[in-house]
């Protein structure tokens, strides 16, 4: 007889932009995988939502696709999902409301005005969620105030997560994890913050009930069941957010190994053992299990910023530009010639956790060219990650490790710069699916298929190393206090532009970019 088969638990990964199905052993084998898209609507200028029914569905045919793919059963599905969406649903437990994301700073002024008065900063370290737009607290006051009786309406509030597993288990629940980015449960009580709901206007019982993210549902529906292909006992693990599961999936699991990744946006975020945030309110923290904890910050513009370039500055590259605009900046040298961007093109998140910034050149001659102006927005981006892991130890945090991932790990020129910025050599584990990995650990762990989530740390093959270059380094060490002023400096210019911007004509559509040849 063969050996028998080794226990598979699939994590789910809710993305922002895809749903994604990943089937792993408990050796951390990667058996089967599949991702379904969905799109990111932008109706109105600050508004970021998704259809909660094409979510779901994309759930479906992810899960669906990896179980037809294994020659083996399942133990269980466990989750991971994008941080701070926010749904109402009717009293039938039907969205009311498209999945706002973190990416929506519509109640950016609701943020700014719960952030001007002291209780901001002390709801801030109560509920280690930063007021900030991306969080659920201000986007419930904005539907207050903006939309009163569709407010009015709501039974429940919930995020994209909670949502889906109502649908697959009949069960309204939402994890400590996804609950600790909402701004409104106490990280210390483990329970709403009885002052964070009276500002919101919303009570408890609008909000799914708060369970660790180890909790087991006992199956699925009969409807899920058959839309999965699995059977109806099928265990579910409601697991926890993307972004603690990143740094499970990428083995930082002891204190003071950091997590960075950048995709799209970005995070620095390293694991602790008692929940906390800084007294200056720079970083927010986050639950993952009982004794697990991260602390970091998140940036809105990471990959994103290169695309801006490649669009702006060299559209005849078309939209396959990413190699050549890369290659350019390599013949730029370190420190761009002294010209720097803050690469606020998307507003900001941490360490500052305003909407306000706007991008900006500083240092421009006429001696910079394309190369310079590449190379400095790759810079900006690795500058504003180092403010983050400043505000992580200013947190009292020991960072002694760092490990990455995301699309930028492709790239050996951005490596490199992340190492030299940081000033710390930075660890590439050969693992590229954080989230789902780390979700199916949280999964595998809840089952009692592995003794504990401290198994990552050997699961996980680092595949690299970019060790800073000395030289490069001291460099950036000393640009990076320019950097850092220029938020301060540049925000009365700020204020004035928001506010002269509805009078301003609006900017007109890109052109298309010319056929490559």
């Amino acid at each position: 007889m063969g050996e028998p088969f080794r226990p598979v638990v699939i994590g789910v990964d809710i993305g922002t932009t895809s749903a994604k199905a990943v089937a792993y052993d408990v050796d951390g084998a990667q058996l089967a995988h599949h991702s379904v898209g969905y799109p990111l609507d932008e109706p109105h200028p600050g508004y970021a939502e998704q259809d909660a029914r094409r979510i779901h569905a994309a759930v479906l045919e992810s899960v669906r696709t990896v179980v037809a793919e294994l020659d083996r059963p399942v133990a269980g599905l466990s989750f991971g999902t994008a941080m701070h969406s926010l749904i109402g649903l009717d009293a039938d437990g039907h969205p009311l409301t498209p999945s706002v994301t973190w990416a929506d700073s519509r109640a950016s002024r609701q943020a700014e005005r719960l952030r001007a008065v002291p209780s901001g900063l002390a709801l801030h370290r109560r509920t280690g969620t930063p007021v900030h737009p991306m969080a659920p607290l201000p986007k419930l006051l904005w539907f207050a105030e903006q939309e009163p009786v569709l407010f009015g309406r709501v039974a429940y509030w919930v995020g994209i997560k909670d949502w889906v597993l109502l649908r697959l288990c009949d069960a309204l629940v939402t994890d400590h994890s996804v609950a600790s980015a909402t701004g409104l449960m106490d990280l210390h009580q483990l329970s709403w913050d009885e002052e964070a709901l009276g500002i919101a206007g919303i009570s408890a019982e609008q909000l799914p009930e708060l369970v660790p993210t180890t909790t087991v549902l006992p199956g699925l529906t009969a409807e899920a069941a058959a839309a999965t292909g699995l059977p109806r006992d099928t265990r579910v693990v409601v697991g926890a957010g993307d972004g603690p599961l990143a740094n499970l999936g990428l083995g930082a699991v002891a204190p003071g190994v950091m997590a960075c990744t950048i995709g799209t946006s970005g995070a620095m975020r390293v694991m602790v053992e008692r929940p906390g945030v800084d007294p200056l309110g720079g970083v927010f923290c986050y639950a993952l299990t009982e004794h697990r904890w991260v602390v970091g910050g998140a940036i809105n513009n990471g990959g994103v910023v290169l695309e801006w370039t490649g669009e702006a500055l060299a559209p005849e590259l078309g939209e396959d530009a990413e190699e050549e605009l890369l290659a350019q900046a390599a013949r730029a040298p370190v420190g761009s010639g002294g010209l720097i961007m803050l690469p606020y093109l998307l507003s900001e998140r941490a360490p500052h956790w305003s909407a306000l910034p706007r991008g900006a050149y500083v240092g421009l001659t006429n001696g910079h060219r394309r190369a310079h102006l590449v190379r400095a927005a790759l810079e900006g981006v690795c500058q504003q990650l180092a403010l983050v892991l400043a505000s992580v130890r200013a947190a009292g945090n020991e960072v002694r490790e760092i490990r990455a991932s995301g699309g930028f790990a492709r790239s050996p020129l951005w490596r490199q710069m992340l190492a030299d910025v940081l000033g710390m050599p930075v660890h590439f584990p050969a693992t590229r699916e954080g989230s789902g990995f780390g979700a199916a650990l949280l999964g595998m762990e809840a089952l009692g298929l592995i003794p504990s989530i401290e198994v990552a740390a050997h699961l996980v093959r680092i595949e690299e190393t970019a060790r800073p270059d000395p030289a490069a380094a001291a460099t950036y060490a000393a640009l990076l206090p320019l950097f850092a002023g220029l938020y301060d400096a540049l925000i009365p210019t700020f204020t004035s532009l928001r506010r002269l911007a509805p009078g301003l004509p609006p900017t007109p559509a890109p052109a298309p970019a010319p056929p490559t040849r």
